[in-house]
């Protein structure tokens, strides 16, 4: 799809690893958004099992993305169909509102079910979130609907902050069985991140790793091992 008409501006950084962010609480938690788990799929890769639920070095991913959420966010939910599987993590968790509509639905699920006006999206099989990246996006929020990054050319759809004001028009794309979850970007304002500013707190980009396939976990377990040694 075009991305054309995606209404976008771009946010250059002066201090690229912020360690103060205006209007914290004073646990450090970031007022006003709330940290949203998508933590569905069918996993074909890997055979159907729960990728959420794949172990790097004794931890699940979803425990090593709760354990940099945690202290970044005053709220997290985990939105999924199969809620049993996440009981032991003590979150908040809420099946999909409009079944079967893919990631898109899950978003819709997410705003609606979050207290906050903003959430921040993340896939459940993502070992390596950045929370200076994280903390950038937050900051960047002001009077825009999205705040994305886009990695050499790409949105990172499934690691970015949402308004609820983007509700109406993802209900509509949702029940119109358009999926495509950047289409909501043409309707919306938008805030991109470019990649040379995140580059400066992730030169790997190591934090849109997905965890997809069998390889894949024995490259996060290896990286994992390695920055243990660091």
């Amino acid at each position: 799809m075009s991305r054309s008409n995606v209404k976008t501006s771009q946010v250059i950084l002066s201090d690229p690893k912020p360690k103060n962010i205006k209007g914290a609480n004073f646990d450090g938690k970031l007022p006003g958004v709330t940290a949203v788990i998508l933590a569905g799929g069918k996993a074909s890769r890997m055979g159907g099992i729960n990728k959420a639920l794949l172990k790097i070095k004794g931890k699940t991913i979803i425990e090593r993305e709760i354990a940099i959420l945690d202290s970044l966010f005053p709220e997290i939910i985990i939105i999924t169909n199969s809620p049993e599987d996440y009981k032991f993590l003590g979150k908040p968790t809420f099946r999909d509102i409009i079944p079967g509509k893919g990631s898109l639905g899950g978003l819709y699920t997410g705003l609606m079910s979050a207290k906050n006006p903003y959430s921040f999206f993340v896939a459940c099989d993502m070992p390596f979130l950045n929370s200076d990246i994280i903390k950038v996006l937050v900051e960047n929020i002001k009077r825009h609907d999205i705040v994305i990054p886009k990695i050499n050319g790409h949105f990172e759809p499934i690691h970015a902050i949402y308004s609820k004001r983007c509700l109406p028009f993802i209900k509509k794309l949702v029940l119109s069985d358009s999926l495509k979850i950047l289409s909501v970007l043409d309707q919306v304002d938008v805030l991109e991140i470019p990649v040379n500013e995140i580059i400066q707190m992730d030169p790997d980009l190591d934090f849109i790793m997905n965890v997809n396939t069998p390889e894949d976990l024995k490259k996060a377990t290896a990286k994992t091992v390695s920055d243990e040694m660091k």
